[in-house]
């Protein structure tokens, strides 16, 4: 499978991500390219950190997929059914991504 066309790809400076063939690459499949500010290492912090949290509650604590289908699957529900409906969130007051929202739209409506 090919990424959709308009998927935004972000990356830092890294010499592998500037490359001619690299971008090229990225054009060819109708992605965005975005890359982080020169001499900002932080830029990519959340999504780092959200990759650590896949591997660690997901990716680590399972036998390797048997294929790509196999690991979407598993990824999304991880995401849909467990990360934004359960999973507690520090920075969120340890509410889901979904009661959070839920609290918030509440409160707007109100």
């Amino acid at each position: 499978k090919r990424p959709a066309p308009g998927l935004l790809h972000h990356s830092d400076r890294g010499s592998q991500y500037t490359s001619k063939e690299y971008v090229e690459q990225l054009k060819s499949y109708g992605m965005e390219l975005s890359m982080s500010r020169r001499g900002n290492c932080y830029d990519n912090a959340c999504i780092e950190s959200w990759h650590s949290i896949l591997k660690k509650e997901l990716i680590y604590c399972n036998p390797r997929f048997k294929n790509p289908e196999e690991a979407y699957n598993a990824i999304y529900q991880y995401i849909e059914f467990y990360y934004n409906r359960k999973r507690m969130h520090g920075a969120l007051g340890y509410l889901s991504p979904t009661r959070f929202a839920k609290k918030f739209t509440d409160k707007s409506v109100a």
